[in-house]
């Protein structure tokens, strides 16, 4: 089985396990005693915050460790917003932001506060001067991942945060993706970070403050990591992602060229073996092993079981992978096609007879999910209708996409097509199909009906 999702959770590195197995023995005790025991979990755990402070880029005093990387976006989200709250209580995110980091923003609201989502483009990144305009009197903090977990995408963090330093607004930073690869550039104020994304083990978060930085922690506290994490420490697993964090980022500069050969390989070749496809993300500023494509006409979860039962572990952000049956927040902020979405992230060791044995079963994968969908579209036929109507009420994406596909060469150049639909990812899927073949969206009528015109 080749497992292709890394972006979602990196198998241990083995440098984890054994410094896991090693640190059972020796850090079962509680660091705050001062007998030989809790000496011993206090020498553990020292260490290993003076090492992920190191790769971090900050003070070992300016880190703590959570319990996951969502409880640390919470905590320093809503600690920063407290420290600042005679400024205000306006959060600016951006609309790619990690669902953590957006249901920080909507607690906010829901309490008397104020959100502003900042826009990306087409490729996932947000402006710089979107981020500065969106900035205001009353904005207590400002949060910006360092790359997106979807389609890999690497924001500007370095300028964004200088933009927020001009006017004194501290920078959350989310690095779940990245920190693996690299510290974070430039003056942020808070960081944030996820063990299990870099190949230590689940259930450590790493929350960093710069000193200087308004801080007050909320919920009851207690004398555990300067009060803003309570509870005891795991002290097995911070060791143990603290010293796989040394270990990946030792190897991060040889693995980046090859990974980023190998999703090079993967970008150029997928479109030119299955028709329909748009790969998405930026070609250049992206994390080394990540790739995106959506194909045309495929139900995103069907193509994963069936890659699956081709012997690959690929994730998606297609509407009908979801419990929500909603489209992908990042791929609906960036606007493109969201139906048959995968995701290959390339774990550190992936190998190229994988990638090639991937690239060789994918295109039919594709194939077969199509005829299962009856997405094989009729030869054209133009009549004397100018307008059809394509009734696809009740239906999941992409069964309107194909329904439209169907009928677009049925009404002459000029001639437009109505397609009635229910489904929240029609609303996103269609336009991208008609930037795809080169169609005209009209736009949305009530209905909702969306209507295009056909252009060639």
């Amino acid at each position: 089985m080749s497992y292709f999702d890394a972006a979602s959770s990196a198998p241990l590195h083995p440098v984890a396990r054994q410094a896991l197995l090693a640190s059972l023995d020796e850090g079962w005790a509680d660091p705050a005693r001062l007998y030989r025991e809790g000496r011993k979990a206090r020498l553990l755990l020292d260490a290993a915050r003076e090492a992920a402070a190191e790769a971090v880029g900050c003070r070992a005093d300016e880190l703590v460790f959570t319990s996951s990387g969502t409880r640390a976006v919470h905590t320093g989200i809503a600690g920063a917003l407290a420290g600042r709250r005679r400024v205000g209580r306006h959060l600016i995110v951006s609309a790619v932001e990690h669902s953590s980091v957006l249901h920080s923003a909507e607690a906010l609201v829901a309490e008397g506060g104020s959100s502003s989502e900042v826009p990306v483009d087409r490729t996932g990144a947000v402006s710089v001067a979107a981020y500065a305009d969106a900035l205001r009197s009353d904005t207590a903090l400002a949060c910006l991942q360092s790359a997106n977990h979807e389609v890999g995408t690497v924001q500007p963090v370095a300028e964004v945060a200088e933009a927020c330093r001009a006017v004194g607004v501290p920078l959350l930073v989310d690095t779940a993706q990245s920190l693996g690869w690299g510290p974070v550039e430039g003056a942020w104020s808070l960081l944030t970070a996820s063990a299990h994304k870099w190949g230590g083990p689940a259930g450590v978060g790493l929350l960093a403050v710069r000193k200087g930085v308004r801080f007050a922690a909320q919920g009851p506290v207690d004398e555990r990591e300067s009060g803003r994490s309570p509870g005891f420490e795991n002290i097995p697993a911070v060791v143990a992602a603290a010293a796989s964090l040394r270990a990946v980022r030792a190897e991060a500069a040889q693995e980046a060229l090859r990974l980023r050969e190998l999703t090079e390989r993967i970008r150029a070749r997928v479109p030119q073996s299955v028709p329909g496809v748009s790969v998405v993300g930026d070609p250049v500023r992206r994390l080394p092993g990540i790739v995106t494509f959506s194909c045309l006409y495929v139900d995103g979860e069907t193509l994963l079981h069936e890659l699956d039962r081709a012997g690959f572990s690929v994730s998606s952000g297609s509407s009908c992978t979801s419990s929500t049956l909603t489209p992908s927040h990042v791929l609906k902020a960036m606007g493109v096609l969201s139906e048959g979405n995968v995701r290959v992230s390339l774990p550190l060791g992936a190998t190229e007879e994988d990638v090639e044995r991937f690239l060789a079963v994918l295109p039919g994968a594709v194939e077969r999910v199509r005829e299962k969908l009856g997405a094989s579209a009729p030869a054209a036929v133009v009549k004397e209708e100018s307008s059809l109507i394509v009734d696809a009420l009740g239906k999941r994406c992409p069964i309107p996409v194909i329904e439209l596909a169907k009928v677009i060469g049925d009404v002459p150049v000029g001639g437009t097509v109505r397609v009635l639909s229910d489904d929240e990812a029609a609303r996103l899927d269609i336009p991208a199909w008609c930037e795809m073949r080169g169609q005209e969206y009209v736009g949305e009528e009530e209905g909702p009906a969306y209507v295009i015109r056909r252009t060639s």
